[in-house]
């Protein structure tokens, strides 16, 4: 029996739904998903396995011009998703500017790589807009095979997912067959914790917070994390404590009770607040939070 392997990297412009159709493909939650755009900040990896495939699923971020080192480190998880992947989904939607990032679009038009063009959010207009939209894509990526889908509705995913595997070189798995993500429980733990901020928070503050898991002890019936969210200002620190600690309180409170639903255990999760400015734009800060420089 054959086995089909390989890098399926999810690429495009900000709050095109990239993360969710990984996760819709990948069927357990491994991206945050916001309504803001950025939410997404590193390459997250989610493992589809079946007796005679491996699919490596690579959510990215949102194509961008970068502003501050972070967003530099940011588009390095961008181009390399052009350089490593056995095929590309590219993702737009019914609405956005399909050439805002023209530079971009054309190194995906001109990679040999398989490409599918996703069309996500296709519940969100008419036949005849998808219609035109379609026409669009093929003549800005003639190479792609357009796919229309609703992650959200779950439209069409099965159908992509077909797609998927007839583009899949033979090879064998490069993870073993039980594992779901290249990701550990401290990153997911941080990712959730910083969901909660983006939902809670408005205007720059989602974009100046990074989170640190200090703590990470696993017990028979609990899980015990201690971890600190770094402002980039002092006024911040107050805003994200909120009056009273009510805002940090909401949120330690969520993100707590997502951690139990996704590890089936109980959870204690200890928040502190610091300021590390401009950490953004400094090397080692962004070294220990993970990011690449290179």
């Amino acid at each position: 029996m054959t086995h089909k392997s390989g890098f399926v990297n999810i690429i495009g412009n900000p709050n095109v739904g990239k993360s969710t159709l990984m996760n819709a493909l990948v069927g357990e939650r491994r991206s945050i998903i916001t309504s803001k755009a950025q939410t997404t900040r590193h390459r997250i990896m989610g493992i589809v396995n079946g007796d005679d495939f491996q699919i490596v699923y690579s959510d990215t971020p949102g194509v961008l011009k970068p502003n501050y080192k972070l967003q530099e480190s940011m588009m390095k998880f961008v181009t390399g998703a052009l350089k490593d992947a056995d095929v590309l989904l590219y993702v737009t939607d019914p609405v956005e500017q399909l050439d805002k990032y023209a530079e971009f679009l054309e190194k995906v038009r001109l990679s040999a790589l398989p490409t599918l063009a996703i069309i996500n959010k296709i519940d969100l207009t008419t036949p005849e807009k998808l219609e035109e939209r379609i026409d669009r894509v093929k003549e800005l990526l003639p190479q792609a095979v357009v796919v229309p889908v609703s992650a959200k509705e779950n439209f069409n995913i099965g159908g992509l997912f077909d797609l998927i595997l007839q583009h899949l070189p033979n090879g064998p798995a490069f993870y073993p067959k039980d594992a779901l993500t290249d990701k550990t429980m401290r990153f997911f733990a941080s990712e959730m914790i910083r969901e909660k901020i983006f939902l809670h928070y408005e205007k720059e503050i989602p974009y100046s917070v990074e989170i640190s898991i200090d703590e990470y002890k696993e017990e028979p019936t609990i899980d015990r994390i201690g971890a600190t969210i770094y402002v980039a200002r002092d006024s911040q620190k107050g805003i994200i404590i909120g009056h009273q600690g009510k805002m940090l309180k909401k949120v330690g409170t969520q993100a707590r009770e997502e951690l139990e639903a996704f590890l089936q255990k109980k959870v204690f999760l200890q928040l502190h607040v610091k300021v590390n400015p401009g950490w953004r734009d400094n090397d080692r800060a962004l070294r220990h939070f993970g990011y690449s420089l290179e």
